[in-house]
């Protein structure tokens, strides 16, 4: 068995979600011995797809005419195409059509949560639907003094500053206008938010949230995996106020550095993050706020332990094994 992981256009998504997916299926079948390549030139079992691109449909069509196996992995619903850039709305059911021509050309679709599943499944596609997590390195996200050190230094943080960091291109749907307004509302802590995105293409309202002035917030803009496990150990509350997702694997990374976890109360977090046991919970600005002031100033229990229990059951070498079984089914077949 060897396995295609299809790369092509990879440049595009790279610093997104779906970029950082297909980074961790390599190391998922590199820990759990799977022959793959990234070279579609090379002779292959099965091709992996994760992207959308008209390019990947042609991959996903000409694979299946040769008699191999295609898995379609759906990181993308309408529902999180909404709200993201500007006349994203407008061309979401459009989008939904190409999604789902996309999706039902393999023989396969893996999707990350259960809620995702749910999502697709309302769509009328026709091949079948697993959901997998996108996965977690607990080798490499596991938190150090020394990268918490480096974090404050570097941004010249004292000890008893409170930072709070949130990442995510900057589109509506992440979240990002009310994390400038809580970051008004909280002037005594630190906002940092890690990500970007073209200013020309969002929405006037995140424009506006971006260009915010104010002393106790930053947008440094996208940094290297490195530098965000050093926010992640030097930082004292992720904020993660997220509309929708597929499962969001800057959430799982932030969960495995124990760092104290506050996110919006949405659908796709009901069945497997439990509100005061594994995180916190809010949805409105002033719950938010309470909230973060309670975290911050130790009144209210660390979840740290409980978070961490949930990443584990995702780490990155029982992916592998989720995904190899997938594999070997749809060979047998």
């Amino acid at each position: 068995m060897k396995v295609l992981l299809y790369a092509k256009n990879l440049k595009l998504v790279e610093k997104s979600g779906v970029g950082r997916a297909i980074y961790h299926q390599q190391k998922a079948l590199e820990e759990n011995n799977i022959p793959f390549t990234m070279n579609h030139l090379e002779d292959f079992d099965i091709v992996h797809i994760n992207t959308v691109f008209p390019v990947s449909l042609w991959m996903s069509k000409a694979a299946r005419a040769n008699g191999k196996k295609v898995v379609y992995h759906a990181h993308s619903t309408e529902e999180d195409f909404k709200n993201s850039f500007r006349g994203s709305n407008l061309v979401a059911p459009l989008f939904k059509k190409w999604l789902m021509r996309c999706y039902d050309s393999g023989d396969l679709i893996i999707t990350p949560t259960s809620y995702s599943k749910r999502l697709l499944e309302g769509y009328g596609l026709k091949k079948p639907i697993v959901h997998i997590s996108n996965g977690i390195d607990l080798d490499y996200f596991s938190k150090r003094e020394e990268y918490s050190k480096r974090f404050r230094e570097k941004y010249q943080f004292k000890k008893t500053d409170k930072v709070i960091v949130s990442v995510g291109l900057f589109i509506e749907r992440k979240g990002i206008v009310d994390f400038v307004k809580l970051a008004k509302m909280l002037p005594e802590y630190t906002f940092m938010w890690f990500g970007y995105t073209n200013l020309n293409t969002v929405s006037s309202s995140v424009k506006k949230a971006v260009e915010t002035q104010l002393q106790n917030l930053h947008f440094p803009g996208y940094i290297s995996r490195e530098e965000l496990r050093d926010a992640y150990s030097g930082s004292d509350l992720f904020l993660f106020l997220t509309h929708e997702e597929t499962e969001g694997i800057v959430l799982l990374e932030a969960l495995a550095m124990k760092l104290p976890v506050l996110i919006r109360d949405i659908p796709i977090y009901e069945d497997w993050l439990r509100d005061q046991e594994h995180v916190y919970k809010a949805n409105i600005l002033e719950q938010f706020k309470q909230i973060i002031i309670g975290i911050l100033d130790k009144e209210m229990p660390s979840l740290v332990e409980g978070g961490y229990e949930v990443v584990v059951e995702r780490d990155i070498k029982t992916i592998g094994q989720q995904l190899g079984n997938e594999y070997r089914k749809l060979l047998m077949h």
